[in-house]
C-alpha cells in the first residue's frame, strides 16, 4: 500500500490536479483496492467532522489580519522603519528583508503571505541599490518561511487540532525557535557578506533621531502581537477569540494610518476567502484520506517496518527527518503536515517524544520544504515579485538559509529545551 499512495501521490500532483482534490482521489483508491468495506459511504460525516471545529475558525481570522496589515500599507512602514534600524549590518537591507518577515510572522501566521508581503515591499530596493539579486530574494523567501513557526501560525493549529495537543504551548515551543532561526539568518547573511562584501550592496547609516522616530512604525506590530499573544497567555482569550481580537486590532491600526477604503476590505475579504477555502479543501481532503489510510492498516504496516528495522528511538527521528526532507521535494507543505500527522505522530510519541517538540521540530522541516525546489511555495511567490531574472537565482539564493534550517533541527533534536522551556516555564 505504501507504493501506492506514494506513486498516486507524486503522479496526480505531477498532473497539476489541485491538492486537495489529490487527496480525496487517493482515499478513493486506498478504499477500493485495499478496504473490505465501502468506507466512502461515510464521506458526509467525515467531512462535516473535519470540518466542524472551533479551533479551525482562527485561520480565516488569521488569514484576515495578515490581508489588513498588507493591503493597508503597514507593511511598507514598517520595512522602512527596520532599514533604519539594520541597514548598518553587512548585507545591509537583506537584514530589514529578514527582520520585516520575523515581525510580520508574528501577526500574519502564513509563510506565503509574509513573503509575497516583504517581497513586494522590497524588491524595487534590490538593483536600485546594488545587490545581488541571488542572495537578496533568497533571504526573502527563507524569512517567509518564518510566518509558520512564529506564533500565531495557521499551521501550529492545523497540528494542534490534527493531534489534539494545546495550541497556546505550541505557540510558546514555537517562539525561542522561530526567533532563533531569524538570528540564525541574519548572522550567515553576515558571515557571507563579510566574505563577499559585494554581495550586500550598500551599508546605510541613519541619524539617531530618525530611527527613534521610525520606532512609531515599528509600534502597530509589537502592540498587535502583545494583544494577541497576551490575550492568550493570560487566559483571557481562546487561540480563536485572540484572532478575532487581533483582526479589530489590525483594523484599528490600518485606520490610524488613513489605510482604510471600501477596495482594501473588498480585497482583504476575497483574499481570505481563497486562501482560507484552499486550506480547508486539504484539511477535508486528507481527513478523508487519512481515515482509509488507518482503516486499510497503513498505520500497522510503518510500525511493522521501523520494529523491523531495530532502530534506537534517536534513529527513528533520523528516519523521520530524512522522510520529511524527500517529501518536502515534491508535496506542498500543509498538505505534507496533514497527511503524514496522523501515521508519524504516534509512531514517534510511542518512541517516548514529547508531541509538542515534534510539532516543532517537524514545522523546521516544513519550513525547508517551503523553499526547496521543485514545489517550495516562496520561491514561486518571490519570483512573482521580482519580474525579472530566473527561479534558478532565488533556488541558489536560498541554499545557505536551508542548511541554517538543518542546523536548527539538529539542534533542537540534541537539545529539546529550545522548545520545551517556555511551555513548562509556562504551563
Amino acid at each position: 500500500m505504501i507504493p501506492f499512495v506514494a506513486a498516486g501521490l507524486l503522479g496526480l500532483l505531477a498532473l497539476s490536479i489541485p491538492v486537495g482534490i489529490v487527496l480525496f482521489l487517493l482515499g478513493f483508491g486506498v478504499d477500493t483496492f485495499f478496504s473490505s468495506f465501502p468506507l466512502s459511504k461515510g464521506l458526509g460525516n467525515m467531512v462535516w467532522s473535519a470540518s466542524n471545529s472551533a479551533t479551525l475558525i482562527a485561520i480565516p481570522f488569521f488569514v484576515l489580519l495578515g490581508e489588513i496589515l498588507v493591503r493597508s500599507g503597514v507593511a511598507t512602514r514598517t520595512y522602512a522603519a527596520l532599514d533604519r534600524w539594520v541597514s548598518w549590518l553587512p548585507g545591509g537591507l537583506v537584514h530589514a528583508n529578514i527582520a520585516t518577515a520575523t515581525m510580520f510572522s508574528a501577526t500574519s501566521g502564513s509563510s506565503v503571505a509574509t513573503a509575497a508581503t516583504v517581497a513586494t515591499v522590497a524588491m524595487p530596493q534590490a538593483e536600485k541599490l546594488g545587490y545581488d539579486p541571488k542572495l537578496f530574494s533568497g533571504a526573502i523567501a527563507a524569512g517567509g518561511t518564518l510566518g509558520i513557526m512564529i506564533p500565531p501560525s495557521i499551521n501550529l493549529i492545523v497540528y494542534g487540532f490534527l493531534t489534539q495537543s494545546s495550541i497556546p504551548q505550541l505557540f510558546l515551543a514555537g517562539l525561542l525557535p522561530g526567533l532563533g532561526l531569524a538570528v540564525g539568518f541574519m548572522v550567515i547573511t553576515a558571515i557571507i557578506c563579510i566574505v563577499r562584501p559585494e554581495l550586500g550592496g550598500t551599508r546605510r547609516t541613519f541619524p539617531f533621531v530618525q530611527m527613534l522616530r521610525a520606532l512609531v512604525d515599528l509600534l502597530p506590530i509589537i502592540v498587535l502581537f502583545a494583544l494577541i499573544v497576551g490575550s492568550i497567555y493570560r487566559g483571557w482569550a481562546t487561540p480563536t477569540e485572540a484572532a478575532a481580537v487581533g483582526v479589530a486590532g489590525a483594523l484599528a491600526i490600518a485606520f490610524a494610518f488613513g489605510g482604510v477604503s471600501r477596495d482594501m476590505m473588498a480585497q482583504s475579504v476575497i483574499g481570505t476567502v481563497k486562501i482560507t477555502s484552499m486550506i480547508m479543501l486539504i484539511v477535508i481532503g486528507a481527513s478523508f484520506l487519512n481515515f482509509t489510510l488507518a482503516s486499510a492498516g497503513l498505520g500497522r504496516e510503518l510500525t511493522a517496518f521501523l520494529n523491523g528495522m531495530g532502530l534506537s528511538p534517536l534513529g527513528t527521528i533520523m528516519v523521520v527527518v530524512v522522510i520529511y526532507i524527500v517529501l518536502g521535494f515534491f508535496i506542498e507543505t500543509l498538505s505534507l503536515m496533514v497527511v503524514t500527522i496522523p501515521i508519524i505522530v504516534p509512531l514517534v510519541v510511542a518512541q517516548g517524544y514529547d508531541p509538542i517538540w515534534f510539532g516543532i521540530l517537524m514545522i523546521v522541516l516544513i519550513e525547508m520544504a517551503l523553499i526547496t525546489p521543485p514545489v517550495g511555495l516562496n520561491l514561486y511567490v518571490v519570483q512573482a515579485a521580482r519580474k525579472s531574472g530566473t527561479l534558478s537565482e532565488v533556488m541558489l539564493g536560498t541554499i545557505p538559509y536551508v542548511i541554517t534550517m538543518l542546523a536548527m533541527a539538529m539542534a533542537l533534536i540534541a537539545f529539546p529545551q529550545i522548545a520545551l522551556f517556555l511551555p513548562e516555564a509556562l504551563k
